[in-house]
């Protein structure tokens, strides 16, 4: 194990005290606090050459060959993170933004060339709090653009829902509700209206559902339009990955619970809240210790969701349409590149990416140039 000590240092020769003295030298500095931040050996996260991976496609209906084709490339791009969570592209930037919440860090991903360039671009992401070290996953975790472009991030440390603003500032969307503060938000989906959509479940806090931190009884989904803050779930154990339908008729909700691996369905109506909420579709039984993560939706309307085994894809009847299984195990996943075919994969460790022949729906704020509204 290697660690890291961060404080400033001003010249050589500089005495350190951490309380007062009563005749200092000129050049002491008092520290009042210091932290040790403590790393795994494993190497820094880097990039490297796009390496084709060993892939399997398991197609249940022929509806898959209409977006898998007969030859399927995926390709590790970087490795050597902790945990890859919530990515996003960004068009302004050319790039691809994702959290590694263990670290504590939003990394920037560049396709250029033969190798990607791959740069940390926040830290911390999520937390900058004395306790950190009681902390698994303190960084941020979901990642999108608003309908303006503007990067809303969920900080699982801080417990909120953030903005950042094109001049740096960070603008607190979500923290509280009912005067109690959120449990460590998710995942998070904008409705081309501005409406924001988000999961609250408790993984982000040390010891989760029985962490004392906790003051919400329950884990919830919430919607905030025109900065009301509504809860429009609490059924869920889990409420993780999120996303809406093509048309924004529906927003499908995944539940990280061992004993009820469920996508859920529910009719958004136009003020922001939900009504019918109705098992969309089950995997309780499919064997594999994962249940439902991250989840995102092509502009077909099926979906592509992080489940047990795989990276499973539903047709919008709710039909498994079959499963695409890489080395690592995809915890969520975004549309990237010009034209939205290419599916960035945050996997574990690593980045890959897949092309496919049906484009994704991307964020109003996150589009090519050619695509079109939902």
């Amino acid at each position: 194990m290697r660690f890291v000590t961060t404080f400033l240092a001003l010249a050589c020769g500089v005495s350190v005290a951490n309380g007062p003295l009563s005749n200092p030298p000129t050049n002491f500095i008092w520290i009042r606090f210091a932290r040790l931040e403590f790393f795994e050996d494993g190497g820094t996260p880097l990039a490297v050459p796009p390496a084709e991976i060993n892939v399997e496609v398991v197609r249940n209906d022929p509806a898959m060959d209409t977006i898998v084709g007969p030859n399927p490339k995926v390709y590790k791009l970087a490795e050597g993170f902790q945990f890859t969570e919530g990515p996003v592209w960004v068009p302004r930037m050319g790039a691809l933004l994702f959290s590694d919440p263990n670290a504590n860090t939003i990394y920037k991903y560049v396709p250029d060339g033969e190798r990607g360039e791959l740069s940390v671009f926040r830290r911390p992401s999520g937390y900058s709090g004395a306790d950190i070290a009681e902390y698994t996953q303190p960084g941020s975790n979901g990642l999108t653009l608003d309908p303006q472009g503007r990067l809303t991030i969920n900080e699982h440390g801080n417990r909120r829902v953030v903005r950042l603003e094109p001049d740096g500032r960070v603008t607190v969307l979500a923290d509280r509700y009912e005067g109690k503060r959120l449990n460590s938000p998710n995942d998070l989906v904008y409705r081309s209206d501005g409406t924001l959509f988000f999961t609250d479940p408790p993984f982000g806090l040390p010891k989760m559902a029985d962490d004392p931190r906790k003051e919400l009884p329950f884990s919830g989904v919430y919607s905030l339009r025109n900065g009301e803050l509504r809860l429009v779930s609490s059924e869920l154990k889990g409420p993780n990955g999120i996303a809406l339908s093509p048309d924004e008729r529906f927003l499908y909700v995944g539940n990280w619970d061992e004993a009820r691996k469920v996508v859920m369905r529910y009719a958004v109506n136009p003020d922001g809240t939900l009504s019918d909420g109705r098992v969309f579709f089950d995997m309780t039984r499919a064997p594999g210790e994962d249940a439902i993560d991250g989840i995102k939706v092509d502009q077909q309307g099926n979906l592509y969701v992080s489940g047990p085994g795989g990276l499973w894809v539903l047709s919008p009847g709710g039909k498994h349409l079959g499963t695409i299984i890489t080395p690592r195990h995809v915890h969520n996943m975004a549309w990237g590149d010009e034209d939205g075919r290419t599916l960035y994969l945050a996997a574990r460790d690593r980045l890959y990416r897949m092309r496919l022949n049906v484009p994704g729906v991307r964020p109003l704020g996150g589009r090519g140039s050619g695509e079109g509204s939902r």
